[in-house]
């Protein structure tokens, strides 16, 4: 007689995991949840080929320093294979300040590349031929205004703005749950995004013009439940505000995409990318009537979790990373970032940045997960747990929504709170020992080999703000300050103000100064619970 089954476990949402699954586990109507690849409900995949005819966008995040380091590391990652760019930001840069300005001392250049006109956008990408590659631009409340730079930098590498290609993250309502780069209030700020999608609907036909998030949300300690349900209640949000701005769904909705974290939980995370197309894919058809295949269709890139990675025994992260990548493969993902496993201590260096890309491109070449669709297709396991992270993310959106909207719900402060008890959950867990982390609460050394982070230059500051001095005297300022005075007037009024702000940037406005005149405009954000 055989060994009697363990009482299964907990999984990352709280549901449990079976030690065995069977028939009896998978729902009656499976076939009508599932349909086939690249068919409505979209369960196994939004194309019908996925990566049998191509793989998987390979990017990698990028971006520290001053813009012309920056653009040294996107000409290695260049010839190292990668196929599509994905900048990383400075905190001014993403909080919509410029490198002089008195907020952003001490934090220009470190977490990411330091933007604060048209002159760093051209260096950023001088030599990229931006009709050939992708870009994706991890930016939120300037996103606008960093788009409108590219574009103005791509028109000058005579690239016609319908050619381009990429995304911007353009997702605020996440940042005033889990990160907190919000820069104006909610009502505005969702302006700004409606204003978005219609610019790009006549400009930039191509470009993804918001990259829903959940990663974020997971990075603070949201469970997969979790980070399916606010994301898909933000993008109803979203929806609602575009359709409010007279817009049509799929006038719009085919340029939306999401943003999801790919943790070390290989089979709940597949499970939670097929539940996340299925339940928006319904959302979209059932709620607001987009009948456009393109509209119902879920895709997003996957970016590995960079909250698993420890300081402790860093190279065991190559290992998480490889895990955590097939988990968003085999989930279906468009693109895909692999962190570097020295990310828990400092700014990738070279070697780990390539090392990082390696892994995406031995998955793509010398395994076999490109030679077929959606392999987990009828597993009792993956079917049944994605039914179970389906069923907890439509209660939650229901909770959401029972507030009115996600905004009502963000401004009560109810997914920060649910995030923020996910997060103390799982963080009991591993100080109880009950949630294993190599090297941190099991199997630990005494020693690790010893690591040399790469350094940011400290005088980076300096010589942005010399630019700036540089830019101010030597471009036409009454221009600006015209270009400046409509941006203004657009803001007050109903006009889509990126039309006046590319006049703006095209004048040589600064990053800092166009957000100001905004937060002139529209004010700043300051959360309930600040003292």
């Amino acid at each position: 007689m055989g060994e009697a089954a363990k009482p299964g476990r907990g999984s990352e949402s709280g549901f449990v995991i079976k030690p065995v699954y069977g028939p009896e586990d998978l729902s009656d109507d499976l076939p009508e949840r599932l349909g086939g690849p690249g068919t409505y409900p979209y369960t196994r995949g939004v194309y019908s080929s996925m990566y049998t005819a191509r793989p998987w966008t390979m990017r990698q995040y990028a971006g520290f320093g001053t813009a012309a380091e920056s653009n040294a590391r996107y000409h290695q990652l260049r010839a190292a294979g990668t196929t599509g760019l994905s900048v990383a930001f400075d905190l001014p840069t993403q909080m919509g300040y410029d490198s002089d300005a008195p907020l952003a001392q001490g934090e220009v250049g470190k977490v990411g590349v330091a933007i604060d006109s048209i002159e760093d956008m051209r260096v950023l990408f001088d030599r990229i031929p931006l009709n050939e590659v992708s870009t994706s631009m991890t930016i939120n409340a300037p996103g606008s205004v960093l788009l409108l730079l590219y574009q103005l930098v791509a028109e000058e590498q005579g690239v016609d703005p319908a050619a381009l290609t990429g995304t911007i993250q353009n997702d605020i309502l996440k940042e005033y749950i889990a990160r907190g780069t919000y820069i104006f209030p909610p009502k505005p700020s969702l302006r700004l995004v409606a204003d978005t999608f219609a610019y790009c609907r006549a400009e930039l036909p191509k470009w993804n013009t918001i990259s829903i998030s959940g990663y974020h949300m997971a990075e603070a300690g949201a469970s997969p439940v979790q980070e399916v349900a606010f994301t898909l209640a933000n993008g109803v949000d979203y929806v609602r505000a575009a359709l409010a701005a007279g817009l049509k769904v799929d006038e719009f909705a085919p340029r939306l995409s999401f943003f999801f974290v790919a943790r070390t939980t290989l089979l709940e995370e597949v499970a939670k990318f097929r539940a996340a197309r299925r339940i928006w894919a319904r959302l979209m058809r059932e709620e607001f009537g987009a009948t456009d295949p393109k509209s119902l269709m879920l895709r997003f890139h996957t970016q590995t979790a960079g909250v698993q990675l420890t300081a402790q025994q860093p190279e065991v992260n190559l290992i998480r990373v490889a895990v955590q990548a097939l988990a968003a493969v085999m989930g279906g993902t468009q693109s895909l970032h692999t962190n570097a496993y020295d990310e828990a201590i400092a700014l990738p260096n070279e070697k780990a940045a390539r090392l990082a890309l390696r892994t995406q491109q031995v998955l793509a070449n010398e395994t076999d997960l490109t030679a077929t669709v959606d392999p987990f297709a009828g597993s009792y396991a993956v079917e049944a747990m994605t039914d179970d992270v389906e069923s907890g993310a439509r209660e939650l959106m229901a909770r959401v929504a029972s507030y009115g909207s996600a905004v009502d719900a963000i401004e009560a402060g109810f997914q920060k709170r649910e995030i923020e008890a996910s997060a103390y959950r799982i963080s009991q867990e591993i100080d109880r020992g009950e949630r294993v982390v190599v090297g941190v609460n099991k199997y630990q050394t005494d020693t690790d080999d010893p690591y040399e982070p790469m350094p940011v230059d400290p005088t980076i500051e300096a010589a942005q703000a010399q630019r700036l001095a540089r830019l101010r005297a030597d471009r036409d300022q009454p221009a600006v300050t015209a270009a400046l005075t409509a941006l203004r007037e657009a803001a007050a009024g109903t006009d889509n103000v990126l039309w006046p702000m590319k006049d703006a940037l095209r004048a040589r406005a600064t990053v800092g100064e166009v957000c100001d005149a905004l937060r002139e405009t529209w004010g700043a954000y300051q959360p309930a619970d600040s003292f």
